[in-house]
């Protein structure tokens, strides 16, 4: 399957794009960013040199992924949600050599308008809701919402809210795939069928 490549798109020579991907207006990629198969950048994305993107990756319109950003396979991120790259930025200081790696982990989603802090890793299958803004680690299926953002509960590789505590020992049977969740601590796991 062919990559689909907008008129109005820039892709800097160099850059790697798998196949099945589709690039829609105005969006810039840069030489040396990688972007894996069936992906959808909408319009108006940008994407920085220093960027790995995996495959299945929904990235929705106005969203700029700068340097040091990784997006595992199957992440969604919400229309004008905002990564960054530096901690403490200054217009007169130069700061290209203090960026700071942000990680997303496999399926997680990011809402619309949501700021993710450079420096955060935020886990598998989480679920970041629209507005929030990530400062710290999130952990794998976590629901996280608010300004700083606060979990609030756990949500499934589904999308649905799972009704378990925050912390304890407790399981849970998604009823759309079968899937086993045991939370042990502050920590949920899921089991395949």
């Amino acid at each position: 399957m062919a990559v689909s490549i907008h008129a109005t798109a820039i892709v800097d020579e160099g850059a790697s794009i798998g196949e099945g991907t589709s690039i829609w207006h105005w969006v810039h990629i840069c030489s040396q960013a990688q972007i894996g198969s069936h992906c959808s950048l909408g319009q108006n994305v940008f994407v920085g040199n220093k960027v790995v993107i995996g495959n299945n990756v929904k990235i929705q319109n106005n969203v700029s992924v700068y340097d040091n950003v990784t997006l595992e396979d199957d992440v969604f991120c919400g229309p004008s949600m905002v990564f960054t790259n530096v901690y403490n930025p200054r217009s007169f200081i130069s700061r290209k050599d203090e960026y700071r790696n942000t990680l997303v982990k496999r399926g997680a989603t990011i809402g619309a308008n949501a700021t993710i802090v450079c420096g955060a890793t935020i886990g598998a299958y989480a679920f970041i809701g629209a507005g929030a803004v990530i400062k710290d680690n999130v952990a794998d299926y976590a629901l996280m919402v608010g300004v700083p953002a606060k979990q609030i509960g756990w949500m499934s590789k589904h999308g649905e809210r799972i009704p378990l505590p925050m912390s304890g020992h407790s399981e849970y049977t998604c009823p759309h795939t079968g899937e086993r969740y045991k939370l042990n601590g502050n920590n949920l796991e899921c089991t395949e069928k």
